[in-house]
């Protein structure tokens, strides 16, 4: 483009300037594969690009799980309803099967609280069962025990002598011996040892039940207990402050 030198040109010059560096701009985002204006509805969608329904597993006793074939021939179980699943207990190294009783806690949704729906990372309380019939066998401790008073512990003694006698298993000199090496070692969280009081124990989801049909995860311990537990806590307040 040649441009006069009189001052009556100087406009129209840059005006067609401009547009030559817009047609130059929108030339380079085209190669690029970038597609803007008119380009866009060129655009088409592809299978692979396929989004599907959330799963949104509930908690329910009817177990219910789907096989979802995906790209490349692979395979995805879509759990829809789920009630139980393997927890680890961190510190004990153990896991367990049990089952979801209830769902408390999800720092992303309330509304996932209010419906039961099981998704990765969301706090549930699970069956202490399991993990307090463990913990008698690996430890002779039995755990959740309330503590009676002097009465009621003359009255169950003066049952005993008037029914039949207690039965007591007998235990090895050796198992004796082996329980008595585990209690040196022995801790336990006090939160965790009032949980076992109400038969409930804490814990996180680390699984995907959407993804992989299943709805693993761990124990809360430690310092995640005690924010978890403040934030149940604070959600109790709130609730009870707006009724």
């Amino acid at each position: 483009m040649i441009c006069g030198s009189a001052g009556e040109k100087t406009a129209k010059c840059s005006e067609e300037a401009g547009s030559e560096v817009l047609d130059s701009i929108s030339l380079l985002l085209c190669q690029d594969g970038y597609l803007t204006g008119l380009h866009a509805q060129e655009a088409r969608y592809r299978r692979y690009e396929l989004g599907r329904q959330p799963a949104n597993t509930k908690l329910s006793s009817n177990k219910t799980v789907r096989r979802v074939r995906v790209r490349g021939g692979n395979v995805k179980w879509r759990a829809l309803r789920l009630d139980t699943g393997n927890y680890s207990w961190g510190s004990e190294a153990v896991t367990r099967k049990t089952r979801i009783l209830d769902v408390v806690y999800n720092a992303s949704n309330n509304e996932l609280v209010r419906t039961q729906t099981l998704v990765k990372s969301a706090i549930v309380q699970v069956d202490a069962a399991p993990f307090k019939a463990w913990y008698l066998q690996h430890y002779g401790v039995e755990l959740g025990k309330k503590k009676k008073s002097a009465s009621a512990t003359k009255k169950e003694t003066t049952e005993g002598q008037e029914g039949e006698p207690t039965a007591e298993v007998k235990k090895s000199s050796h198992v004796l011996r082996k329980l008595e090496k585990r209690q040196q070692d022995r801790k336990l969280d006090s939160h965790i040892e009032d949980q076992f009081g109400t038969g409930r124990l804490l814990a996180a989801i680390s699984s995907r039940p959407g993804q992989c049909g299943r709805a693993d995860g761990y124990i809360l311990e430690g310092k995640e207990l005690e924010f978890y537990m403040k934030k149940i806590q604070k959600k109790k307040g709130k609730g009870a402050g707006a009724a």
